[in-house]
């Protein structure tokens, strides 16, 4: 039997070691009320996090904080959901969440947030056939050093079969994201808008502890003396910040006045990592303010504004960042485009001329933290605490905690943020990623020369996807909070 705390005095971190034997932070339930059960560790760590971090936490009934008169009452209302993922997904979830989750396995869940998992590196979009329930895939590229870079699978490759069996939308989560650690993929040939089975097979193979380097492309093209940066960014990984500020220092030696930013398959990440490459792009002046965070009134309440807000970055922690200064970005997006890769480009917005190419985003305007059964921590994960962690209870979640708005307030783009040129790819012509005629790169260089071409941009077969690879993975479209936040009276 253990003692089971209804809420909990916030630490002091997110993400990094901290303690404190006086925080500041008020209980909103001074006297816990007792014990449970220990088959229920996992539903009471659920409800007791949430409580106290979730958004939406005044907005979920069985989460008020007087929602139980005593403990026999708690024990019963957790004792009738005996499946903690149930319970957390069915019971105590506000209905506009779509994007909170969790992980049977804490450790699983805290790796995928740095980029490690098992994958086989081929990142694909899925799309329905126009009729019926049959579906089909497109490589969108391929992870360098992973296993689908050995074998002869590229970009803009259509599959249709796994191990024979035609995809359709029953079975693809089973074919392509179950337990099968080896599979292999029929490709198919697509001409006027019509796609054919052929003979082809490709074996692919997941590989334990794949790490993905988010910057998939990174040059300076010279387009009639301009010089244009090209950077396609894949992901906010913060154990990358040092190779993303190489990369701008190459643009900065190498001339560049001009920046494509290519985040069209990009669901985010590391709310600092965009406050760093939001610097990268536009300016290393630490008064200007890039964000401001909104909790549930529990934290905002005991927050000062100083502890709310970010700005701009002049280092990434260990070397000064190396900014391009511009005043305004080419940033490629799709409707794939997610979380991080939104908050950048509504950070900029007040600062530069955000020119967006490409489809209206997802509109994931919400961070996450990663909590654990660290009951003194208040539920916060950290490394160094894991002997703290229940032993019994191997259960993590990341629920939404807050928004972001940029520095003039502005934060609602649940709908997506839309194109200012609207210019979707085209399964019969995707293009190679950084060559200058890509349809979405060339269609980018031409409003930043004004030199058109004899090109036309009509597409005729759109890459209409309904999921993608990435959104199959235990880190979703998550956008993660790694910052440190002091709570001092």
């Amino acid at each position: 039997m253990k003692k089971l705390l209804f809420a909990f005095i916030a630490s002091g971190l997110l993400f990094v070691s901290c303690s404190s034997d006086d925080n500041g932070i008020d209980n909103p339930n001074p006297d816990p009320p007792g014990t449970i059960n220990d088959d229920l560790d996992a539903q009471a760590f659920m409800w007791n996090a949430m409580n106290l971090w979730y958004f939406w936490q005044a907005d979920v009934p069985v989460l008020a904080d007087t929602r139980f008169a005593n403990d026999e009452e708690f024990t019963e209302f957790l004792s009738q959901h005996q499946n903690p993922s149930d319970f957390f997904f069915d019971i105590l979830l506000f209905g506009e969440d779509r994007f909170s989750f969790l992980n049977e396995d804490y450790k699983e869940l805290v790796n995928n947030l740095g980029g490690v998992s098992k994958s086989n590196g081929l990142e694909f979009g899925l799309v329905r056939f126009s009729e019926g329930d049959d579906i089909f895939g497109y490589v969108q590229y391929i992870v360098p050093n992973s296993n689908a870079s050995t074998t002869d699978i590229k970009r803009g490759d259509i599959f249709t079969r796994v191990n024979g069996t035609q995809l359709t939308l029953n079975n693809y989560v089973g074919l392509l994201f179950g337990d099968n650690d080896t599979y292999t993929l029929g490709l198919a040939d697509i001409a006027d808008g019509v796609i054919t089975d052929n003979s082809t097979e490709i074996e692919l193979t997941k590989i334990e502890n794949q790490v993905e380097d988010p910057i998939l492309v990174a040059k300076t093209l010279d387009i009639n003396g301009t010089k244009i940066a090209y950077l396609m960014y894949n992901r906010f990984l913060s154990s990358f910040n040092e190779e993303l500020n190489a990369a701008f220092a190459d643009f900065v030696a190498e001339g560049a006045t001009e920046l494509v930013l290519d985040m069209r398959y990009n669901p985010g990440g590391s709310v600092n990592t965009s406050r760093l490459l939001a610097s990268m792009v536009y300016s290393t002046n630490t008064d200007e303010l890039y964000i401001r965070q909104r909790w549930n009134s529990k934290i905002q309440n005991q927050l000062s504004d100083a502890q709310l807000e970010d700005y701009f970055a002049s280092t990434t922690g260990t070397t000064p960042i190396n900014t391009l200064n511009l005043n305004r970005v080419y940033v490629l997006a799709t409707n794939s485009s997610a979380s991080a890769s939104e908050l950048v480009m509504n950070g900029l917005a007040p600062y530069v001329d955000v020119i967006h190419i490409g489809e209206t985003t997802r509109g994931k305007n919400e961070f996450s933290i990663t909590l654990v059964d660290d009951r003194d921590n208040s539920f916060i994960y950290n490394a160094d605490r894991e002997n703290e962690i229940n032993p019994d209870n191997s259960w993590g979640i990341q629920p939404l905690v807050g928004r972001n708005e940029n520095a003039d307030g502005f934060f609602d783009y649940t709908e997506g943020l839309a194109p200012n040129i609207l210019l979707e790819e085209d399964l019969e012509n995707l293009g190679e990623l950084g060559d200058p005629n890509e349809p979405l790169l060339a269609k980018a260089i031409e409003e930043i020369t004004g030199l058109t071409t004899k090109r036309g941009f009509s597409v005729q077969m759109p890459a209409k996807s309904f999921t993608s690879s990435r959104l199959q993975t235990p880190m979703l479209d998550n956008m993660y909070l790694d910052k440190v936040l002091n709570f001092e009276k």
